[in-house]
């Protein structure tokens, strides 16, 4: 295992041809203007905010990269996740296949205790966040058995998961 800054996450996700994600969390930090615009409604304001993201998406998108998503998520949905359905329809139609996984479907599946990207099928990036939705670290494996596990764990969650068109927040 080695500690890698985010800058670095960020430039092995960006040359990465596939990336794979899985999310556990029902709970975020995230830019409190944006969640402040989507709490008000402003469908105007959080579409424009949501344009860098939606580009960057359509990009790598476009230059062949493969983007997967599973949020595993108690229902009824925490406001956060409310917004992060809400929010992901930009990514989505820019091309990143993002699906839904109510927890109560993952019961019996083995899962690794944090968030993870799976990279080209040979990387595994966890990201650790602390009590405050702060990141408290991020870690890089390349040993074949955890990327072995977190494939298994991302493709066993992905076959029961919902695409995010036709999840229906409950």
């Amino acid at each position: 295992m080695e500690l890698i800054s985010v800058a670095q996450r960020g430039e092995l996700i960006g040359n990465a041809g596939s990336v794979d994600k899985l999310e556990l969390r029902d709970d975020y930090a995230v830019d409190q203007a944006l969640f402040a615009a989507w709490r008000a409604g402003d469908v105007e304001a959080v579409a424009r905010r949501a344009q860098a993201s939606r580009d960057m998406v359509a990009a790598r998108v476009a230059a062949g990269m493969s983007l997967r998503r599973v949020k595993v998520v108690s229902e009824p949905l925490s406001e956060y996740q409310r917004f992060a359905f809400d929010y992901s329809a930009h990514a989505v139609d820019a091309g990143e296949d993002i699906r839904w996984v109510p927890r109560r479907l993952v019961s019996t599946m083995l899962l690794p205790g944090n968030d993870f990207f799976v990279l080209d099928e040979e990387i595994v990036i966890f990201n650790v966040l602390d009590g405050t939705n702060d990141r408290a670290e991020q870690q890089l494996y390349r040993d074949a058995d955890v990327v072995k596990l977190c494939r298994d764990s991302f493709e066993a969650a992905w076959a029961v998961a919902i695409p995010h068109r036709e999840y229906h927040p409950a």
